[in-house]
């Protein structure tokens, strides 16, 4: 019921991926939160963009200056028509429109002591040093969260003052351990098993812990938390139980996340004595010598009044002079450091410093936003106090002017879509004459959108994302060459999505949301030789990855990845053996889809004399005959009706049912081998008695008659007091009622016989009843549907009482049943600007492997890291060398080859002997032939044998037949390149 509650706070559908990562104590936080942040250029306004997609309860926007031409570069709050504007209030009005719910203002005076006292996070970007050292003295001194964020061509810094007692209420992003428990024994100290397939292991020595849903040792329920610890055998130690009951059975274990304290130091002692975040030694000195490089920016603009020109030498020297006269920097305990200065990384640092571009501010942006977050909520530990981030890898080697973007087309307009599309926007990508951008997405704009994907606003609701998306990018750069498609890129749109497209673009941005789509779209960029930038993310994880042809590795899904999307659970355990919150979920999502959908249909097909039960499983039988041979042996006519089912259906899953399946099982039935039958992951199961004073069983009720209801047309109601009077009224079903589904239900749970011809009979005489009437109105799942997350969180919960297993919570439910990514504004911000990076080696000059960076980063835990993506894998075979970018091209000529001529020709060039396969059917064999066979297959045209081969023609616009190469006589299986047959 928590996201009930929290609805009455929060706008659930708006913030429900952002209410997955923060949870809704850190939402409440960030929505009384109260932040000013002082300089709206590139930084600046990706700071402000952020905050208020994620809801902060109210921004004040700081910057007096006038708009200028080069902060178009970067500010996409700002257009032509602001030039001389401040840029605060001419950023002010697009941001409120981002949010109804945040209060945006401007304030057009000095920053003065009396102004900082009123909020609890100062934003300082693009400031002097001066005025940083000013402000983060008072704020230190008066408890405001401070932070520093600044891009100086390709380098950024962010700079973070907590203050030195700051406690951080939930450190990291990973949900609470929860484990159930299989025996807890009385002494001192007492010791807990979990059970089987419960990972002991994922606990650690001290960690503090709480119990609920004990029977019998019940003291533990609901206690103080108590600390564990981790013995050889994989039990935990709790603590002295010596005078608590002896344990029955059932409960859970769930870890206690603690409190940490944050201790910063102010500014002004900070900057001689950097702590900063970095994974190596190697990377320590780098921040180091980027942070002298930083102050000695701010000596040069304080000595000179204007920064280092771009790309001048003298300038450059002069930098690097200043940065080796500062002082040395110092340790954490005060030691100065023997660090040689990189006066190159210095020289490099200042000749590129002037520019302000697009994606650096969306990275800086993106985390300083993160940690504004972290200070109002409270979510999340702090950097520790410096980051420097650079992209110098961006610069050409020869240090020539950077390359003017050319022609490129992204895919996707989702989260990191749209951050994708503003960034080429905003450096003109696909912006000259015969430049274009190409955006393909099927959805539609919803209201969880506007949380995460700036370009749409409320009046989107229900278009196409993709033209959306089209007209808001022209919107920031008028001269943009941009079109949108609607249809989804798989298999079922390669008439669309084919030879003709492809050859028409330069590369692919992928911001996809599924690895099965990642993995297609890898795959026609590896076909058609196409860079690709891949990005994703999930919750305050964020990857972006860069694909050359013929220079990195090809795109690879991560093994458990993309095993988990696929997964699934054996039916006779999830409908009798479950042993996992999971398999309660999946078995509570099966009878929504059988109870509200399948039976509906059914029925529907019934009435249209498409009486044959074959297309349905005994487990899609059973639940059909849970509708029709249930409590009603008719339609419902009442809402009185629609409640007595629910109950019906109540007592029948987690009641009767239960008590047939211990019948047919007992607790203590021994197998032939002397083992418990109910051991191991096996749970034994209990049935429960129905109890309208608990909430679950009246949720369960509530929204199963609800839903029944509205299959059949009727009315239904929400009003839960009146259900309660109800419910007193009517009488417990009987269990005689469900004699017809018990017969084939202990069928299927001991897997002794099939549904037999009389209960189909029986299911055929009742439907015949069930299709008087109009049809009925099958129900598809909808995870923003109340009555449907509401049924399938109620019944996991009573399906996990049954078993003893810790149930999970309605926001929980939600997101592993409505399949949900969480997803959060920051990350999308941060992973599109490192794509972004990326682009700027892709279309200029040919450039090296070692310039291209994948990159990946959790801002929960302040890990950033970029490297350098591995070279295409070599495979050999004999004196054969190739790569996944590697295929053979052979044209077919005129007049088109014969087979024979094909043969030939692959032969010339590999020096092998091969065979043949188009859609895993061969075109020619080695052995078995007829001499005559042989001669009528290698005189024919290659398309005419494909043709028959396969039943097959070449799609409109086809250029070329793909076709598979095996090696005759060789037992390995090698895959060799793939052979394009020029039409």
């Amino acid at each position: 019921m928590d996201v009930l509650e929290t609805s009455k706070l929060l706008d659930e559908e708006l913030y429900s991926r952002q209410l997955y990562v923060l949870g809704l104590p850190a939402m409440q936080r960030i929505q009384r939160a109260k932040v000013l942040l002082s300089g709206l250029q590139g930084v600046g306004a990706e700071v402000a963009k952020n905050l208020v997609l994620m809801g902060v309860g109210s921004l004040t926007l700081h910057d007096p200056h006038p708009t200028c031409w080069s902060d178009l570069s970067a500010q996409f709050f700002l257009s032509e028509q602001d030039l001389g504007r401040s840029r605060a209030e001419a950023s002010q009005e697009l941001l409120a429109k981002l949010s109804g719910a945040v209060q945006v203002c401007i304030h057009t005076g000095d920053i003065t002591e009396d102004l900082l006292l009123d909020f609890q996070v100062v934003v300082l970007t693009a400031s002097e040093l001066q005025e940083q050292l000013k402000v983060g003295t008072i704020c230190h001194k008066h408890g405001v969260c401070f932070l520093v964020a600044d891009t100086r061509g390709l380098v950024g810094q962010l700079f973070c003052d907590f203050g030195e007692d700051f406690t951080v209420q939930d450190p990291t992003e990973a949900e609470p351990l929860v484990a159930a428990i299989q025996h807890i024994s009385q002494g001192s100290p007492g010791i807990l098993t979990l059970r089987e397939e419960a990972d002991a292991h994922r606990f650690n020595n001290g960690d503090l812990v709480t119990f609920s849903g004990i029977e019998g040792m019940v003291e533990l329920n609901g206690c103080a938390p108590r600390p564990l610890h981790v013995q050889r055998d994989g039990t935990l130690e709790i603590g002295d139980t010596t005078t608590f009951s002896h344990y029955l059975r059932g409960g859970a274990v769930t870890e206690v996340k603690r409190p940490k304290t944050v201790s910063h130091e102010p500014l002004d002692t900070a900057l001689f004595q950097p702590r900063v975040v970095a994974q190596s030694p190697q990377e320590v000195h780098r921040a180091h010598c980027l942070h002298q490089a930083f102050h000695a920016l701010h000596k040069f603009q304080q000595l000179h009044g204007r920064p280092p020109k771009p790309w001048d030498p003298v300038d450059a020297e002069m930098v690097v002079d200043l940065a080796q006269a500062l002082e040395s920097l110092k340790g954490t305990e005060g030691e100065p450091l023997e660090e040689q200065l990189d006066k190159a990384l210095v020289r490099r640092v200042a000749l590129s410093s002037a520019g302000g571009l697009s994606p650096m501010a969306a990275v800086l942006g993106a985390v300083a936003a993160q940690e504004v977050l972290k200070a109002v909520s409270k979510k999340f530990m702090p950097l520790d106090q410096w980051l420097y981030f650079d992209a110098l890898d961006c610069l050409p080697e020869d240090e020539e002017p950077f390359p003017n973007p050319e022609d490129y087309a992204p895919v996707g307009a989702g989260a990191i879509g749209c951050e994708l599309l503003k960034g080429f926007a905003l450096v003109g990508l696909g912006a000259g004459g015969s430049g274009g951008v190409t955006v393909a997405d099927m959805d539609h704009v919803e209201r969880s959108n506007l949380s995460r994907q700036f370009l749409f606003r409320p009046q989107d609701f229900g278009r196409p994302k993709a033209e959306v998306a089209a007209e808001a990018a022209r919107r920031l750069n008028s001269d943009l060459q941009v079109t949108p498609l609607t249809y989804q890129l798989d298999l079922t749109t390669e008439h669309i999505y084919g030879d003709n497209f492809f050859s028409s673009v330069d590369g692919v941005a992928a911001a996809l949301d599924s690895f099965q789509a990642r993995r297609y779209v890898a795959a026609r960029c590896t076909h058609y030789l196409k860079p690709l930038l891949e990005a994703g993310t999930k919750g305050t994880l964020g990857s972006a990855c860069v694909f050359i042809p013929h220079v990195t590795e090809d795109y690879r899904a991560p093994a458990s990845a993309a095993a988990s999307e696929d997964a699934s659970y054996p039916v006779c355990t999830v409908r009798h053996f479950p042993s996992t919150t999971e398999h309660t979920l999946q078995w509570a999502r099966d009878e929504f889809e059988g109870l509200f959908h399948l039976s509906a249909e059914t029925v529907n097909c019934h009435q249209q004399a498409l009486t044959s039960l074959a297309h349905l499983d005994e487990s899609q039988v059973l639940t059909v005959q849970q509708v029709v041979l249930g409590v009603l042996r008719q339609r419902p006519q009442t809402w009185r009706d629609c409640v007595l089912w629910a109950l019906g259906q109540w007592q029948l899953c987690f009641h009767y049912g239960i008590t047939q399946l211990l019948s047919r099982f007992p607790p203590d039935k021994v197998l032939e081998n002397g083992t418990l039958f109910w051991s191991g992951p096996k749970q034994c199961p209990r049935p429960l008695e129905f109890d309208a004073s608990q909430d679950t069983h009246l949720l369960y009720v509530l929204a199963a008659a609800n839903l029944y209801a509205q299959m059949h047309g009727l009315p239904g109601s929400r009003d839960q007091t009146a259900l309660r009077r109800l419910l007193k009224l009517l009488p417990l079903p009987d269990p005689q009622d469900f004699a017809p589904i018990f017969s084939s239900d202990l069928e299927l749970a001991s897997a002794y016989a099939e549904f037999g011809p009389e209960q189909s009979k029986q299911l055929h005489e009742a439907l015949e009843i069930w299709t008087v009437g109009p049809p009925l109105e099958p129900l598809t799942f909808e995870k923003d549907n109340d009555f449907h997350v509401d049924f399938v969180a109620a019944a996991a919960s009573l399906r996990a009482q049954n078993y003893g297993i810790p149930p999970a919570d309605r926001t929980k439910t939600k997101r592993i049943v409505g399949q949900i990514t969480p997803a959060i504004a920051t990350t999308t911000a941060a992973v599109a600007g490192l794509v972004g990076l990326e682009l700027y080696k892709v279309v200029g000059s040919p450039r090296p492997r070692s310039a291209f960076r994948h990159s990946y980063l959790n801002l929960a835990e302040n890990y950033f890291s970029r490297w350098v993506p591995h070279a295409p894998a070599i495979q050999k075979f004999h004196h054969w060398k190739w790569t996944c970018w590697d295929r053979l091209e052979v044209p077919a000529g005129q007049p088109e080859r014969t087979l024979e001529s094909l043969l030939a020709h692959v032969q010339k060039l590999n020096g092998l002997r091969v065979r043949m396969l188009l859609h895993g059917k061969a075109l020619l064999y080695s052995a078995g032939w007829s001499p005559e066979k042989q001669d009528q297959h290698l005189s024919r045209r290659v398309t005419d044998l494909v043709l028959e081969v396969t039943r097959q023609v070449p799609k409109p616009g086809q250029r070329v037949l793909v076709l598979e190469l095996s090696y005759e006589g060789e037992k390995e299986d090698v895959t060799f390149p793939p052979l394009h047959y020029k039409l």
